[in-house]
């Protein structure tokens, strides 16, 4: 109790600062008089109207800029400007199982947070490089896809590349229901309401519910509570691994994440460099997801959804090049395969673990490359095949490796309350295998 009320004096601003609101530019307010530090909390008071909280988003000449978080309606020039806040915290605790929080940490449903509930600073350096230990255990997700071909250790960092409508929130509730871990982080940010409740009703078991902390920002919401929601899910999942536990961390998705950095980035007058994004994007996501990985204690292993506007333009799009060589991996949902009723939808050919060869024996790895081999001889004579230029009994290697594909694909297809355990997931892939060489 004692150590709770320290950590809350801290953040509390003795002294009144304030300023006076000068000039307005869209939805940026410019205070002058007002030397906070950025990231700081604001209050604007309204005579008419409650009083509105903003954010410091930057510094332009004499003026603090100021990104609201409600509608400016109200505001007029001259109007006081105080200090709130210079630290940006977010409650964390045993107590937020089972509850669902917004971007300021307040409480949608049930009773409200004990004032006794601890708070963690928002921006926390990352793990160093130096400390943190090699990831070498296998992370169980009862998914047979992700476990047989794409094996993922506790600690990984994966993003989910997909477009709309391909079974993406399917799979994030297989991994919240399925996954081997002792508390689930999720951080849905710029989510459409109907969404949220979705998920809330059908992706969590009541089993998985009690174990799960869930952090709330939706679209309509401003963007620095946008960004403050995947902060906050992510002190909420450190809390858990310093108390030796395996936490599972979902995101969804880091691609509005960076939308709303780009809102306070434009802003706060940066210049738009690639499509439209401005530097700070760039700089935040890896900042974000080097939050996960292993300590000495406990793990963070984070599962990040990113959104495509189109197959065929992955490659131009900058969060998804930006976070492929951020992350330990990618996860590729392709809408072929969603509209062949094939779910989940993952294109094992365009996705990767990158630590799968550390986490597997050499009999597993034996099963995938044999496989994976098969699919591309399929692939590779796809066309043949359908124009009746290769029919079956003149290539016998080609029969075979089509029919175990053919059975491996319908061995991969799975009910999102279908968990499969790892070992027998193992098994049937390489006896799948062992059929090639017959």
């Amino acid at each position: 109790m004692l150590t709770s009320l320290k950590e809350q004096l801290e953040h509390v601003t003795l002294s009144r600062i304030v300023g006076r609101i000068d000039q307005t530019c869209g939805n940026t307010l410019a205070a002058i008089d007002l030397p906070v530090p950025l990231g700081s909390l604001v209050q604007i008071d309204r005579p008419q109207a409650s009083p509105l909280k903003a954010e410091v988003i930057g510094f332009r000449d004499c003026w603090t800029l100021l990104l609201p978080l409600g509608s400016t309606e109200g505001i007029r020039r001259y109007q006081p400007v105080s200090l709130l806040q210079s630290t940006r915290t977010f409650p964390i605790g045993d107590n937020l199982l089972g509850r669902i929080l917004d971007g300021n940490g307040k409480t949608l449903e049930g009773p409200p947070l004990s004032v006794m509930t601890s708070r963690a600073n928002l921006c926390l350096k990352p793990i160093d490089a130096l400390t943190r230990p090699p990831i070498t255990q296998p992370f169980s997700t009862g998914i047979r896809a992700i476990d047989g071909f794409l094996t993922c250790g506790y600690g990984q960092r994966l993003g989910i590349h997909a477009t709309a409508g391909v079974g993406k929130s399917t799979l994030l509730s297989m991994f919240a229901r399925h996954a081997e871990v002792d508390v689930i982080v999720v951080a849905l940010i710029g989510e459409r309401g109907r969404e949220v409740r979705e998920f809330l009703d059908h992706a969590l078991s009541t089993e998985s519910r009690k174990r799960t902390v869930i952090v709330v920002a939706t679209s309509d919401e401003p963007a620095p509570l946008r960004i403050r929601a995947v902060w906050g899910s992510a002190c909420v999942a450190e809390h858990f691994r310093n108390q030796g536990k395996k936490v599972l961390w979902l995101i969804d998705s880091m691609t509005r994440v960076a939308h709303a950095q780009r809102e306070i980035g434009l802003a706060a007058g940066e210049p738009p460099v690639t499509r439209g994004y401005p530097p700070s994007v760039f700089s935040l996501l890896p900042r974000i997801v080097e939050r996960a990985g292993t300590t000495e204690r406990g793990s963070i292993t984070a599962f990040a959804t990113i959104l495509l506007e189109d197959e065929a333009e992955e490659a131009n799009d900058p969060c998804a090049e930006a976070l492929h060589g951020h992350l330990d991996g990618h996860i590729r949902l392709t809408r072929k395969l969603a509209a062949a009723g094939h779910y989940p939808a993952i294109d094992l050919a365009q996705s990767l673990s990158r630590l799968m060869p550390s986490l597997i024996n050499d009999q597993h790895r034996g099963a995938v490359d044999r496989l994976r081999a098969a699919f591309a001889l399929c692939k590779e004579n796809e066309l043949l095949r359908k124009s009746g230029l290769l029919r079956p009994g003149q290539n016998p290697e080609f029969d075979r490796a089509w029919n175990v594909c053919q059975d491996t694909m319908a061995f991969l297809r799975q009910g999102g309350n279908d968990p499969s355990p790892v070992h027998e997931t193992i098994d049937k892939l390489e006896r799948l295998a062992t059929r090639l060489s017959e």
